[in-house]
């Protein structure tokens, strides 16, 4: 039978043939149409897609336009847009802070009140398919050259042992020596006094507590600068407090001010689709990772604090059942957004990946940290070891192999350094080192890479230079494949994407990519970038092939809650073609960091009913609680749309060892 082409596609190769002819006579002037009328043409084939894929950008309505910076997956199948303030200091001094709850397949958006600058927030799945969303903007960075008023860190001291003091925002510090009056910028606790009793004298001395808090000088203006250590009352006091309580700075100055931290934090619900205030963390923190931990809780790490410096090692963990926050017993310094992944019964793995903040020497080698004990296990073998900024580590599937993958990455802070290297670790050797696996597509930071239920990653995006500059994007993508340790070429990505980029895996198979936030438009870096807006959907090459995706139900309840070993079944009319089951973690994507994503395989029993029965893995540190999607898929590598189900806690997982005495004190 012989083909016959559409009116349709014959208009198209014929008039890309006449382009391609006009350019010929024409030069220059047409070449770079003719280009991309042949580029569209040839990406919208069914061949080309099948072998590399597909994008399509998402329409959006104008009033749901947000600077996506955080987005997760939710079990409703929803995806939470969050933006905050979206790196717009406008934004933040109007408090005008955006969330758009996304439906990708009716492709309809809803706004969402949002309570705070959840801005630069860490965030994870919790047991009961809530978000977690902590931390977040208390304050804008200004650079050296814009500082408009003297300011710093003034350490407030209590020498009563009898009485707290809460110094609330807007309170007047006033120097004795210099008559210079500050403002702190935010509200802080100062704690009692300790009394101590000398054993052999009897003797009760008093040891003054100490707070501290940003202030900034009340004036505009130089002259309202100090360059030595003063001591300060404070307004408002009177009587015993006023000489109890003061104030001490070595300087208020005109350097440059860093972004600070809040300790906000809220639970999104996905039925009610709104924010949900719990208790505050101990720490402020912006640029925060965190963790689900075997036993529910949450494990949240480093960020910037409430003045602007990387928390010191100060890690918290969150009990999802009391909405409340408990130190570690013992400090881990790491850099902002660290990569790090549950690999075991209180082991966490830390890739080396970061994203930001931090110095250049410290913290960043990879290893495995006992959070129960404070052991640290350093890794070796990390080829390009100084550029594991902006790169992206992700577990290589089936996650039972705990293989991991660290994928391109940049120096530390603006450094011109980038890589194109990929490095992978075996932690299941008895002694682990990285080696190198293949290339990637180019020299790339912020590269965005999500595990598919086909066992393969999709790898896209990036720039070759510090957000973009340089006009870097990089408009390629890349399927690794695990078992043949080789990536093959996906089709083009058609928006460019930097800093505040990323993807996740759709219910259906596809992947959204979302954000970027170039700081140029040009090659010469002289036009402002502005923030990309656009989401645009990857269909892989198993949803462009003849067949259909392979039919998967529930058998009794449609949506399942079970527990660590518990058997499950499902039915499909396509049972016979259905190779593997993949138990997949929903993502929640920020900063080059989705530490959570996961793959695992499934044991599968097929019926002459048509059942697939399996279940599920017994090890909470493999399938920790929380919801998960459930893919049938087949020889041919195309996966069914998923199935949700609810693995519960386990009641046997150990619990990590938490200070118990006074959470508020802090680790050692």
């Amino acid at each position: 039978m012989s083909y016959r082409p559409s009116r349709r596609a014959r208009r198209i190769a014929i008039g890309t043939a006449v382009v391609l002819v006009i350019a010929g006579f024409n030069g220059p002037a047409l070449y770079g149409y003719a280009s991309e009328t042949y580029h569209d043409y040839k990406i919208n084939q069914p061949e080309y897609k099948a072998e590399k894929g597909h994008w399509q950008i998402v329409d959006i309505p104008k009033e749901y336009r947000i600077n996506t910076i955080h987005a997760a997956l939710l079990n409703t199948g929803k995806v939470l847009l969050v933006a905050g303030s979206g790196n717009d200091a406008k934004n933040f001094e109007a408090k005008s802070f955006r969330t758009v709850l996304w439906d990708p397949v009716e492709n309809t958006f809803k706004n969402i009140p949002t309570p705070n600058d959840l801005f630069c927030s860490g965030h994870n799945q919790l047991p009961d398919g809530k978000l977690l969303v902590a931390g977040g903007t208390q304050r804008y960075e200004t650079l050296k050259g814009d500082v408009k008023k003297a300011g710093g860190l003034m350490f407030v001291y209590n020498e009563n042992p009898d009485k707290a003091m809460t110094i609330k925002k807007g309170t007047r510090f006033t120097g004795r020596k210099t008559g210079k009056t500050f403002v702190a910028q935010n509200t802080t606790l100062v704690k009692r006094a300790k009394k101590k009793k000398d054993p052999a004298t009897g003797e009760v001395t008093t040891e003054p507590s100490l707070a501290r808090v940003y202030s900034e000088a009340d004036r505009k203006g130089r002259k309202y600068a100090t360059g030595t250590q003063d001591q300060y009352t404070v307004s408002g006091l009177t009587g015993q407090d006023k000489e109890n309580v003061y104030g001490i700075a070595q300087k208020m100055s005109f350097d440059k001010k860093d972004f600070q931290g809040i300790k906000d934090a809220y639970e999104f619900d996905p039925v009610a689709e709104r924010y949900i205030t719990v208790d505050p963390m101990h720490e402020a923190r912006w640029y925060p990772t965190q963790v689900t931990l075997q036993d529910g809780r949450v494990l949240t790490v480093s960020g910037l604090d409430d003045i602007g410096q990387v928390v010191p090692g100060k890690n918290e963990i969150f009990d999802p059942r009391t909405k409340k926050w408990h130190y570690l017993p013992k400090t881990r310094f790491f850099p902002t957004y660290p990569g790090l992944h549950l690999i075991g019964e209180n082991k966490i793995f830390f890739s080396g990946t970061t994203a930001g903040y931090g110095p250049a020497d410290k913290g960043r080698v990879p290893g495995v940290w006992n959070i129960e004990t404070n052991e640290f296990t350093k890794i070796p073998g990390m080829s390009d070891p100084d550029t594991l900024e902006t790169s992206m580590s992700v577990p290589l599937p089936p996650t039972q192999s705990r293989k991991y993958m660290v994928q391109g990455g940049g120096g530390v802070g603006e450094s011109e350094k980038s890589t194109e290297k990929t490095r992978i670790v075996d932690l299941k050797q008895d002694q682990p080192r990285f080696y190198d696996g293949p290339d990637l597509y180019d020299k790339v930071r912020y590269p965005s890479s999500v595990i598919l239920p086909d066992d393969t990653v999709l790898t896209t995006n990036g720039s070759a230079r510090y957000r973009g500059k340089d006009d870097s994007n990089i408009l390629k993508a890349a399927l690794y494949d695990p078992k043949k340790n080789a990536y093959k070429d996906a089709a083009e990505p058609l928006v460019g994407r930097n800093y505040h980029s990323g993807g996740l895996l759709l219910p259906d198979g596809r992947v959204m990519t979302f954000g970027s936030d170039s700081l140029f438009a040009d090659k010469a870096n002289t036009k402002p970038g502005e923030f990309e807006q656009r989401i645009e959907i990857y269909t892989p090459p198993y949803l462009n092939k003849d067949k259909k995706q392979p039919d998967l139900k529930d058998v009794g309840q449609s949506r399942k809650t079970l527990s660590l070993g518990d058997r499950v079944s499902f039915r499909s009319k396509d049972a016979d073609r259905i190779e593997k089951l993949r138990l997949v973690r929903p993502g929640s994507f920020t900063h080059v960091t989705n530490v959570e994503q996961s793959s695992v395989a499934l044991k599968m029993k097929k019926s002459a009913d048509g059942t697939l029965s399996t279940a599920i893995p017994d090890d909470a540190s493999l399938v920790t609680p929380g919801w998960w999607m459930v893919f049938a898929v087949d020889k041919d590598g195309i996966p069914s749309k998923a199935k949700w189900v609810k693995v519960n806690v386990d009641p046997g997982a150990q619990h990590t060892t938490v200070t118990t005495q006074d959470p508020k004190v802090g680790p050692n």
